[in-house]
């Protein structure tokens, strides 16, 4: 007979939940990076990095837990894998605000904010989910809808680049903004993997 250990309101939860509320923290001041005045920027950008400091902690404190507990709630791997992808998520906004600060990036085009939109979108899902990881197998619209976030984000990256190389900018700031948006398609990825993570321990559950 195989008994499962899952302890209820295992640290474990608690510090998912927080590396979920930090990136929606995060995504909130991605936002109001976005249509800040340049004047404002800088100010918003050593904020941002403070919260990728945060999810830094968050992971460390996961891995920390993981190493030291002898029974954990799922495989450890997957514990290992889940932190890495929620810090993932901060990393590359972080990333995206210090490039865009970085290249004094002024007016940004439409299509950037329509990615952040997303990313909020997938911010809210995420954070709401991992205090639920306590019962995966209820969370199976959390992965579904993160990934038509995807697919969504996907589409507006696409168009993003079609504008950038459609003949309306300079190619230095092609260059630039190109970078960014980048930074953002790949935080969007990175929440699909977290959700990816999710759904394989859904699976081991059930």
């Amino acid at each position: 007979m195989i008994f499962r250990r899952k302890p209820r309101g295992s640290v474990f939860f608690e510090l998912f939940s927080a590396a979920g509320d930090n990136i929606a923290t995060s995504v909130e001041l991605l936002r109001e990076f976005v249509v800040a005045p340049p004047e404002r920027r800088d100010a918003l950008a050593v904020r941002m990095h403070e919260a990728e400091h945060t999810g830094d902690d968050a992971t460390h404190a996961i891995i920390e837990q993981v190493d030291r507990s002898f029974t954990t709630p799922f495989d450890r791997e997957d514990l290992y894998r889940l932190a890495s992808r929620l810090d993932d998520v901060v990393d590359h906004m972080d990333a995206a605000v210090a490039l865009a600060n970085l290249y004094a990036i002024g007016e940004f085009p439409a299509g950037v904010l329509a990615q952040v939109d997303l990313l909020g979108k997938a911010a809210r899902l995420t954070a709401d989910a991992m205090p639920k990881l306590v019962a995966p197998t209820g969370l199976t619209a959390f992965w579904v809808e993160i990934n038509e976030l995807e697919n969504e984000a996907d589409q507006v990256h696409r168009e993003l680049l079609s504008l950038l190389f459609g003949g309306g900018y300079e190619p230095l700031e092609v260059m630039k903004l190109r970078d960014v948006v980048e930074e953002l398609e790949s935080a969007a990825d990175a929440f699909e993997d977290v959700a990816d993570v999710v759904h394989t321990i859904a699976v081991k559950e059930s």
